[in-house]
């Protein structure tokens, strides 16, 4: 029998909900990406759930994992195809919490970490 959803939101949140994966998927609009570059960029993640999401995502169309045959390995991830058509709710995304941070502490920078994604 095939799921069943309340509400179409759902089937998004089932997909890029929880704490994580909307972050590393704002990462990875920035381009490819190594685990260690995400995690340097996500202090508060641990390595587990890092993979865990990565795979999460990739299993969903998403991401797509490159390995190169290489010594040592070698593992990039990307946006797919798919996960770029989530560009313009990441964006939204991005944009509420900044006037949100604007509203509740007046400066952005006061809370938002010096990074490429904040600038």
């Amino acid at each position: 029998m095939a799921k069943k959803y309340n509400i179409s939101v759902e089937a998004t949140l089932e997909v890029i909900g929880g704490k994580w994966k909307c972050v590393i998927l704002c990462h990875l609009t920035h381009g490819k990406m190594r685990t260690s570059d995400l995690k340097r960029h996500m202090p508060n993640i641990t390595q587990k759930m890092l993979t865990q999401q990565l795979r999460e995502l990739e299993q969903d169309g998403i991401v797509n994992r490159i390995s190169y045959n290489q010594v040592p390995p070698k593992v990039e991830y990307e946006l797919s195809d798919y996960g770029r058509t989530l560009q313009s709710i990441l964006d939204s995304l991005c944009a509420w919490g900044e006037q949100h941070i604007i509203k509740e502490y007046g400066d952005k920078f006061a809370v938002l970490e010096d990074n490429v994604l904040n600038r």
